[in-house]
């Protein structure tokens, strides 16, 4: 016994002597999050006091506040019919139903496998494609808030592809928190006398949902940020009105700060509130 407690002294040692200890990664970690941030903030700086013309910036912020209204009223609408298509698709993914789960199956690998930029392309050019030239239905755009927003294709095609695509991924992360769940939750609840629907209604979607938020949060700050290939779509976003300060001025420091303002504007919020959310899951799991 009293060799073996030598032996582990030893070894303590010979670990403690190495050179990487807790210790030493806990500064070289502290060091490089601090040289990080101090090039970052360099940098910013540097951008800020030499390279942003601020007479440029108070001149064309309007047309940015404009593009911010128009890509939230986008992000607004696609996100609360993706989250709610997703469920669906999650659902059916983990359904008993062959021809359910097929169907949603393919759905999910044909949105997943390929780049929302195409599918951009299939509903903005393809679909006005099965009309005769000219006859197009939708070949008009309604002013819902003047100088702010139109409804016309190219925001209806925004929405239709960022919903189709993102429901696809919400709709996994649906099917991993349902998965997540124990069976003998669906289990006990069955042989309480509860049907299938309002078992998973009642105790797995709940759970699941608490299990499924973090992905879920995160992809709809991916959908904020898939907002910026709408700029082929002709859709008036924030890229898009960068790209024409900078054609016009010869100036790309200027619009991007702004562009980088618009963005934080909207994911900040949604990240904050997406944390919340996940606390307050916690919260309830916690006292359950």
């Amino acid at each position: 016994m009293g060799e073996t407690y030598a032996d582990d002294a030893s070894v303590e040692e010979t670990a403690g002597d190495g050179l990487l200890t807790d210790e030493r990664v806990r500064i070289a970690g502290l060091a490089v999050a601090v040289v990080f941030t101090l090039a970052v903030a360099g940098f910013v700086g540097l951008v800020l006091v030499d390279y942003v013309d601020y007479d440029l910036l108070a001149a064309v912020f309007p047309r940015f506040v404009f593009a911010f209204l128009r890509v939230l009223m986008v992000v607004v609408i696609s996100s609360v019919l993706a989250v709610t298509a997703g469920v669906f698709v999650g659902l059916g993914r983990v359904s008993r139903t062959s021809l359910t789960y097929s169907i949603a199956t393919a759905y999910v690998q044909f949105f997943r496998g390929t780049p929302l930029l195409f599918q951009l392309f299939i509903i903005y050019l393809g679909i006005p494609s099965l009309w005769p030239p000219g006859q197009f239905p939708i070949s008009q755009s309604w002013t819902v808030v003047p100088g702010v927003l139109s409804i016309d294709w190219s925001f209806i095609t925004a929405v239709v592809a960022l919903t189709l695509n993102h429901a696809a991924y919400v709709g996994e992360a649906v099917k991993g928190g349902i998965n997540a769940v124990p069976e003998g939750q669906m289990e006990a609840a069955r042989s309480l006398g509860m049907s299938y629907v309002d078992s998973m209604r009642e105790i797995v979607l709940p759970q699941a949902w608490r299990n499924a938020l973090a992905a879920i949060g995160n992809d709809q700050v991916i959908l904020v940020k898939d907002t910026s290939l709408l700029t082929v779509i002709a859709f008036p976003e924030i890229l898009t009105v960068f790209r024409e300060v900078n054609s016009n001025q010869f100036d790309a420091w200027t619009p991007i700060v702004l562009v980088a303002v618009t963005y934080l504007a909207i994911t900040l919020p949604l990240m904050w509130l997406v944390q919340y959310l996940e606390d307050r899951a916690e919260w309830g799991a916690d006292r359950a």
